[in-house]
């Protein structure tokens, strides 16, 4: 066997634990990442589709920590902390994280109790607790800015191996070629930082995830639900009225698609790419660059009937407070 073909074999075995869908012998791997503790790093507060994310991702039972990033004076933190505890797992940690500065994303307002605390603000230890816990990966899903990430990956660069990347972000094709996508326009630096320090990102790219087939609009069979749900999902509904009122009568499913990506669900497609980012955070293809898979379609139909699904479920649960 050639030098080349065995050092192609060894970079497929190397991935394994990417979860990664054939061996060498062809046969699937098992699914590595299943089980391993979930962190969740959002900016919940803006978009709904972050609120909508951590409903289903509190229905998984390994969701271990939330961070908060492009904080709000901690009230983005406050509101995942409220809305946890709502659905009932008041024993995962919520960390408020960086703070960007970026006040107009905020359709929480008045919406958290007073008796709700001050969440904690150390992402770096919160992370480290969670590798400590387990001998294996840990899967990091960013669904906001990946500032909080880039803290971690290069303040801890003990932990890049254990951290199984799944970012929500960044565009090859992007609808605005004068700007870069949200996530990565909000803070470049660290979405550069992300591409060049996580081991095989996956990213789930706005060319795919922004599409009207999986937006919740106002007035919608899912919208109502929400309204004459529980406390959680009055509360969620809520939230989604300010985002109808303040931006948009719909709000695209985003966030979901990349946590379903992360749990290794069948709907999103992923290839190997190579990419580089500009100054202000736009990607472009590149033989050169950073090593990414990167989405290239997706079912949309089989995913949201996955999120239909799962809202449902929360919705036919008792309300716990």
């Amino acid at each position: 066997m050639s030098d080349e073909l065995n050092r192609e074999r060894q970079a497929v075995v190397d991935l394994a634990r990417f979860g990664l869908p054939q061996t060498v012998a062809g046969q699937p791997f098992p699914l590595s990442e299943e089980g391993a503790p979930l962190v969740v790093d959002t900016d919940a507060g803006g978009d709904p589709d972050d609120a909508v994310a951590l409903v289903l991702a509190a229905a998984e039972p390994t969701l271990a920590l939330v961070t908060t990033v492009d904080e709000l004076g901690g009230e983005r933190a406050r509101f995942a902390r409220h809305l946890l505890d709502l659905l009932g797992r008041a024993d995962v940690p919520v960390v408020a994280g960086a703070d960007l500065g970026n006040t107009r994303m905020n359709c929480i307002e008045g919406l958290v109790p007073d008796d709700v605390p001050a969440q904690g603000g150390d992402v770096v230890e919160a992370v480290a607790e969670v590798c400590a816990r387990t001998g294996g990966p840990v899967r990091w899903v960013g669904i906001g800015p990946a500032s909080n990430l880039a803290r971690v990956l290069t303040t801890r660069p003990d932990l890049r191996a254990r951290l199984v990347v799944t970012q929500m972000g960044g565009a090859i094709e992007y609808r605005d070629p004068s700007r870069a996508e949200h996530n990565f326009r909000v803070d470049p630096a660290a979405a550069a930082t992300l591409l060049s320090t996580a081991e095989l990102p996956k990213l789930v790219l706005s060319d795919t995830t922004f599409t009207p087939e999986i937006e919740i609009t106002e007035g919608s069979d899912l919208h109502r639900a929400l309204a004459a749900g529980p406390a959680w999902a009055r509360l969620v509904t809520a939230h989604l009225d300010q985002w109808f009122a303040r931006f948009h009568p719909g709000t695209i499913q985003h966030d979901a698609l990349a946590l379903a990506a992360a749990l290794q669900l069948p709907y999103v497609d992923l290839f190997h790419e190579r990419v580089l980012l500009d100054g202000i955070g736009r990607m472009t293809v590149d033989p050169t660059g950073h090593q990414v898979r990167v989405s290239d379609g997706a079912n949309y139909p089989a995913f949201l009937r996955w999120l239909t699904r799962g809202l449902e479920t929360a919705l036919d649960r008792e309300d716990t407070r």
